[in-house]
């Protein structure tokens, strides 16, 4: 079985964070972060998304919401292709 890394972005639907806005986006090319195309990043969200991430570079998932575990900035990322 061939398996496929592709391109996954974060697009930010809702935030109360002062680090996202609503559309901002976090790109991933495989296992790295595009620094060149994304925005800021914290350690906090990455902690909660990476094992969503890795799902999607796989191809096991599509489009899910996902949220950030800090509960006084709460933000919704939406996993997507890029």
């Amino acid at each position: 079985m061939e398996v496929i890394e592709q391109k996954i972005k974060l697009v930010v639907e809702e935030s109360g964070c002062p680090i996202y806005s609503a559309g901002d986006e976090v790109i991933f090319d495989g296992p790295q972060l595009d620094k060149d195309k994304s925005g800021n990043f914290c350690m906090m969200a990455l902690s909660a998304v990476f094992p969503f991430v890795y799902a999607a570079r796989k191809g096991v998932i599509t489009d899910a919401p996902l949220q950030c575990p800090d509960c006084g900035e709460k933000v919704v990322f939406r996993i997507r292709k890029a």
